[in-house]
């Protein structure tokens, strides 16, 4: 009777083990899944901050001359990468300069006037009216204020956007400036970056 009641003790207890084993396997699944999630999305948000911060930087923080500098060293890395180009230095020039949109209160009014005539027939008027107002913002921008006065605050116009200046040519002076296919993959990246013709890209061989 001892021996077949230390049996079943035993049997009873690797039973247990079993069961903590399952327990804590579909455990660990529950917790990898619900954790995959999650790391996915900081990685999502860690990416939109970024992209954020490097918009911010080159709309706001750059002038016209420092956003040149960024884009020729840019596209001097990407094609200095290429297959038979070697080294490589750029020139950009821009069309045009930033411009700067700013955020307007727009109003419509509109009337109508009917008037009767001496002979009972019945005149008709329209009259539309459209206005713009830039909407300011006082103190560094603690509140927006509309119109163009506000007492012992600094006024700054709201910008909405700022469009970055056009690209109006591009010269590339490379070690591959003379080959022929060399050429044509500069062309047609530069083309696919800043979309300006072909005749505004100029490719020579560096000495």
């Amino acid at each position: 009777m001892r021996e077949k009641k230390k049996l079943t003790d035993i049997l009873k207890a690797r039973k247990i083990k079993k069961d903590q084993i399952v327990i804590l396997f579909l455990t660990g699944v529950l917790l990898l899944v619900i954790a995959l999630p999650e790391r996915k999305t900081g990685q999502e948000d860690t990416a939109e901050f970024d992209a954020g911060e490097t918009d911010t930087a080159l709309s706001e923080d750059m002038t016209e001359r420092e956003y040149v500098s960024y884009m020729e060293r840019h596209l001097e890395g990407i094609l200095s990468q290429m297959k038979g180009v070697g080294d490589v230095t750029v020139m950009i020039t821009l069309k045009e300069s930033a411009e700067k949109v700013v955020e307007k209160d727009v109003e419509f009014s509109g009337e109508s006037v009917s008037e009767e005539d001496s002979q009972g027939g019945v005149r008709k008027t329209e009259n539309e009216s459209r206005g713009e107002t830039t909407i300011y913002f006082g103190n560094g921008g603690s509140g927006g204020l509309r119109g163009s006065s506000f007492e012992g605050a600094e006024q700054n116009p709201y910008v909405r956007k700022k469009r970055t200046p056009r690209v109006e040519g591009v010269v590339v002076v490379a070690n591959g400036g003379d080959d022929a296919v060399v050429i044509q993959n500069i062309t047609e990246s530069v083309q696919a970056l800043f979309g300006i013709d072909t005749h505004k890209i100029r490719i020579v061989k560096k000495e």
